[in-house]
């Protein structure tokens, strides 16, 4: 983990009202694990005074400016405008200076190679599932269920296709794909791969029914969760969510920057996860 002070190199709309931010980030393709996030702030300005949580999308290399020069390595972010602070976000442009922290939190487990692999995300939270699926599909057959409320909450599609992940898409009004819930196709994609391991992101709604289905299935399950944070790192404490065995005589709580962003299905308390979510950068 470090505090990088940094330049935006790209920034554009990829969808209405979703914005895919390419980030100058030196280091991160060696300490970056899939699942992580920053914390990022815009240098320029004062609002928002706090750090906002992003998931990273990727990470790469880009040609170096001249001879003889390193390649520019950075991280992609994908945001969706909901507030003033991806309201500032959306106007910056190439050159622009930001600050990251991270990587931080503890990302995905990939688990035993050649299993049959599943991911579920929903609008934003397909961000953390790009990595995912890169690093999967060296060793495993990878099917992506992408979710959305509308034809505009589908992205990244291609992206996905071109790592050779077999992709599903469904949307609640019908607009693109089949209509109905990422949930639906899920039930479905279980009893034809009953021995699969799944990941989700997404809504915490479309969460809690995926651990309902992969529970009645008893296939495991790893979760990221959204989730508002002020600091990144433990400190604040806003960010909990109950763990396994909580009780109010015994609470056991977890902060989703820590000890997650991923989780272990079996790991949280389901009865009430009560984890406070945004929905505007992916899972945190």
């Amino acid at each position: 983990m470090k505090n990088l002070k940094t330049i935006v190199l790209s920034n554009q709309e990829i969808s209405p009202g979703y914005f895919r931010m390419k980030i100058l980030a030196p280091g991160y393709s060696e300490a970056s694990h899939p699942g992580q996030f920053v914390m990022f702030r815009v240098q320029r300005s004062l609002l928002p005074l706090l750090r906002r949580p992003f998931g990273i999308f990727r990470v790469g290399f880009m040609p170096a400016d001249c001879d003889n020069m390193p390649a520019k390595e950075f991280i992609e972010i994908i945001y969706k405008v909901v507030g003033d602070g991806t309201g500032i976000m959306q106007g910056l442009h190439y050159g622009d200076p930001v600050e990251l922290l991270g990587p931080l939190g503890t990302g995905f487990d990939c688990g035993v190679a050649a299993e049959e692999k599943i991911l579920v995300g929903g609008g934003i939270g397909l961000v953390p599932l790009y990595s995912l699926a890169e690093k999967l599909v060296e060793t495993s057959r990878v099917r992506l269920l992408m979710g959305g409320r509308t034809r505009d909450d589908i992205i990244t599609v291609t992206e996905f296709e071109r790592l050779g992940v077999e992709t599903y898409v469904s949307t609640e009004d019908g607009s693109l794909g089949e209509a109905g819930l990422v949930t639906q196709v899920l039930e479905r994609k279980l009893d034809q791969y009953p021995l699969a391991t799944v990941f989700a992101c997404g809504p915490m709604p479309m969460i809690e029914a995926v651990q309902e289905i992969c529970l009645q299935h008893q296939v495991p399950l790893q979760v990221s969760l959204e989730g508002l944070m002020a600091c990144g790192v433990g400190a604040c404490l806003s960010c909990v969510v109950k763990g396994e065995g909580h009780t109010e005589s015994d609470p056991r709580y977890l902060c989703t920057c820590t000890s997650g962003p991923v989780f272990a299905a079996e790991k949280l308390d389901w009865s009430k996860p009560e984890v406070k979510t945004i929905n505007s950068g992916g899972c945190k």
